[in-house]
């Protein structure tokens, strides 16, 4: 038994080692929209779209946050009140006069939900259609619960222009205040980095491709290279599904052909060709602007997670099988082996599982430093994984139930781009 253990020990300290070492340097919180103040040259026009559902009490402060960005080109505010029961659309419009921006704001009564798009995206798409007469050069997509730190889109645009991007996104500081939060909300950024490692989304020669979508700047011609929004009109994990679409392209040449010169010598003599380009995208975090919406309950967080936790699998059972297994082999293993170590009288098994422990709570920190939380909580990740893990199963309960989806009142069938 104790070689067993040893060996799984062994087989789960070696991945640790595999990930901190060759897995995009996942783990770090480098990759800041912040890290260095940029000057625009030119002032593109930007127009934000903003889908609203039910947001009466939070826009007096987001709504207010974006009318007043310090950015000095052309910009427009386009609220997409989604069918609202809270007078939405009536505290908007007050936030606009009280502000003194009300020619900036324009409201958008959403019309019903066709079949085969999600809530969000469809509001997304009248917003887009509606900025689209004031011609502008990018679209800012936000989220209504969403408080922009100033400087946000002077930054988002400098970004863009001056490394030739066609999207840029941040993801916004969770809000982590309640003893829920600051036990699982770090956490969640943490995986989503080590799905999407940041240095790999913002290489333009790996494929990985992520966004987070409570902050996205995208340039108009990228959407409309890839078709526009309703290319990903049933995606429940959408900003991720639209990075994909912008990085990857569409067509043979986002489907496997790297290059452009590549693609000009597989072509055949006197024939057309329609070229599919491969979009430049950034993904960062953003240590200013952040995000209202409160999780001070483990259901909250509950809901949030296993609502496209089985999304984020493919509806795959294999992979949540191997998620079920992997998880405890990469995160629990080590503090067990610790505990059966010290009762065994194996100091082997106890030593390695201190290892694998400590290299896991080193990977943590950063995050945790981030977030301004207490440094122990590093070595409470295995306690999270597990938590995290049970997520991921309900997620795969629900889905079978029938109930996968659920958001603003709203349930979407098991479909999605990703």
């Amino acid at each position: 038994m104790d070689v067993i253990v040893l060996g799984l020990m062994l087989l789960s300290l070696t991945i640790w080692l595999g990930l901190l070492c060759f897995w995009g340097q996942f783990w770090r919180t480098d990759q800041q929209l912040e890290v260095t103040e940029t000057q625009l040259e030119s002032l593109p026009v930007v127009c934000a779209v903003v889908p609203a559902r039910n947001e009466a009490e939070l826009l007096p402060t987001t709504l207010r946050s974006l009318l007043l960005q310090d950015y000095p080109g052309s910009f427009n505010v386009f609220l997409v009140d989604d069918r609202s029961t809270d007078r939405t659309a009536n505290f908007a419009e007050g936030v606009a006069h009280a502000v003194g921006k009300p020619q900036q704001l324009h409201i958008i009564s959403g019309e019903l939900l066709p079949s085969g798009w999600s809530g969000k995206l469809w509001a997304v798409e009248q917003g887009i259609n509606s900025a689209s007469k004031f011609a502008p050069d990018y679209f800012l997509l936000t989220d209504a619960d969403i408080e922009h730190d100033p400087g946000n889109l002077r930054r988002l645009v400098a970004k863009a222009v001056q490394e030739d991007l066609d999207m840029v996104s941040v993801m916004v500081r969770l809000r982590c205040d309640s003893f829920w939060e600051k036990l699982l909300i770090p956490a969640f950024v943490f995986f989503f980095q080590k799905l999407y490692p940041f240095r790999w989304v913002n290489n333009p020669n790996n494929p990985t491709a992520a966004a987070a979508g409570g902050s996205i700047l995208i340039a108009r011609e990228a959407l409309e290279r890839i078709g526009g929004i309703q290319v990903i009109r049933q995606a429940l994990i959408d900003d991720c599904a639209l990075a994909q679409a912008i990085k990857r392209g569409t067509g043979d040449w986002g489907l496997g052909i790297g290059t452009r010169e590549e693609f000009s010598q597989s072509l055949v003599p006197n024939t057309q060709y329609q070229i599919p380009i491969k979009g430049r995208i950034w993904l960062g975090l953003s240590s200013l602007t952040r995000s209202l919406r409160p999780y001070d309950s483990l259901a909250t967080i509950w809901d949030m997670v296993a609502r496209t936790a089985y999304t984020q699998l493919n509806y795959s059972p294999l992979l949540l099988l191997g998620t079920l297994v992997g998880m405890p082999l990469i995160y629990l293993l080590a503090p067990v082996c610790v505990i059966l170590g010290a009762v065994w009288g194996s100091w082997a098994i106890a030593l390695t599982g201190l290892l694998g422990w400590l290299l896991m709570s080193f990977a943590y920190y950063p995050t945790i430093r981030f977030y301004k939380c207490s440094p122990w909580l590093a070595f409470s990740l295995p306690a999270i994984a597990f938590l995290y893990t049970l997520m991921t199963l309900d997620s795969a309960l629900r889905h079978w139930q029938g109930r996968g989806g659920a958001w603003k009142g709203r349930v979407y069938p098991s479909s999605d781009n990703l």
